[in-house]
């Protein structure tokens, strides 16, 4: 019997450790088992947190966020965009920003060239203030240069002051009456309250090829004249003709070869003077709006406008408030055909004179040399 009992006791031992080493190895199991389960949460937890910003929302590359701490310079070289603004459509898969880092570079580059400085700096003065409008809600400003779409942009303005609710509803009258639109000048403003905007606010000018731009001029104001304007008819136009046209007589009207000998005369400014104001219309984007002189953000070109407008409306943070009017297709791109034209009775010599005047634009804008003009 005390056998048995002993035997017994060995036995329920032997269970017992067997049951404990059990429990043990269930204990491991669980153990492993948690660790296999949370090690998949891990990663996206704390290995890799940048993955669940990338599901969260999509990555857009752009130019800015590749190099954050390049200068324009080595910006411009990087990007390498081989670019003629002259009657191109702009390839849609070229991000705009290397487009403007291209124009801005060939825009400081050539004004400092010191062989070109007296074609493409003047001094700030109050004829070229004047030029500048400003939106101070929204720091803008915006240099007026004549038959390159700038009535829209008036109408942007406009907008953004408050007087109407869209460019659409806005009357043609009162986008050229200064007592009526609304916009403030920078020259009206005191010489501190000047130098504080042209160093803070957002700057912008559009400029399209120099000679298109003059026939546009020519047309609208000697031709056409819509808007009714008898002073560039009956005082400017005679003017021009007793001095340029070589019989004086006005039988004909102003013609575009004397329109051009009176651009490309060195001394065309006595005649400038009387004329005044009216002079915006044709005068160079240098004595317009100083764009060696000023820093400007953006230069967009009436040629890319389309796509020009929607940048310049995002890069100066309103194109949630206000948007450019749609451009009928077509209607930006140079014509070629039509400078020949216009300038099949003009002498070689008078056109050289006149691009030697308007060389400035040519080469600040990257606007090519007219070279089938002068052959």
């Amino acid at each position: 019997m005390a056998a048995r009992r002993e035997t017994g006791k060995s036995t329920l031992l032997l269970y017992d450790n067997m049951r404990n080493q059990w429990l043990k190895l269930a204990a491991c199991f669980w153990v492993l088992f948690l660790l296999m389960v949370a090690s998949r949460f891990i990663p996206l937890t704390f290995t890799d947190p940048d993955n669940h910003v990338v599901k969260s929302r999509p990555f857009i590359w752009t130019a800015v966020t590749e190099e954050p701490m390049m200068t324009v310079p080595e910006k411009v070289r990087r990007l390498q965009v081989d670019h003629q603004p002259t009657g191109k459509v702009l390839d849609d898969t070229l991000p705009k920003l290397r487009i403007q880092l291209d124009r801005l570079e060939l825009l400081k580059n050539v004004c400092r060239n010191e062989s070109l400085k007296n074609l493409t700096h003047t001094p700030v003065s109050k004829f070229v203030l004047d030029r500048i409008f400003v939106n101070d809600k929204h720091k803008i400003l915006f240099c007026q240069t004549p038959k390159v779409g700038n009535t829209q942009w008036k109408k942007v303005l406009i907008v953004l002051n408050g007087q109407f609710t869209s460019i659409n509803k806005v009357p043609e009258y009162i986008v050229h009456n200064n007592e009526m639109n609304g916009i403030p000048r920078l020259s009206s403003f005191s010489k501190q309250e000047i130098q504080e905007r042209l160093e803070s606010y957002f700057k912008f000018l559009i400029v399209r090829d120099p000679f298109e731009r003059l026939i546009s001029a020519f047309k609208d104001k000697f031709v056409n004249n819509p808007r009714f304007e008898p002073w560039y008819k009956h005082n400017i136009a005679p003017a021009i003709i007793r001095k340029y046209r070589k019989n004086h007589t006005e039988s004909r009207g102003l013609q575009f070869e004397d329109f051009v000998r009176y651009l490309g005369d060195p001394n065309h400014r006595w005649l400038d003077l009387q004329f005044g104001e009216h002079i915006i219309h044709w005068v160079s984007y240098v004595e317009l709006c100083a764009p060696c002189d000023i820093n400007y953000n953006v230069v967009g070109h009436h040629e890319t406008l389309e796509a020009d407008a929607l940048y310049i409306l995002k890069e100066a943070g309103i194109d949630s408030l206000v948007s450019y009017p749609t451009i009928p297709p077509g209607i930006t791109l140079y014509n070629r055909t039509k400078v020949q034209n216009y300038f099949a009775r003009v002498s070689k010599r008078d056109i050289r004179r006149l691009y030697s005047r308007f060389e400035g634009d040519f080469k600040l804008f990257g606007y090519p040399e007219p070279d089938f003009l002068f052959n």
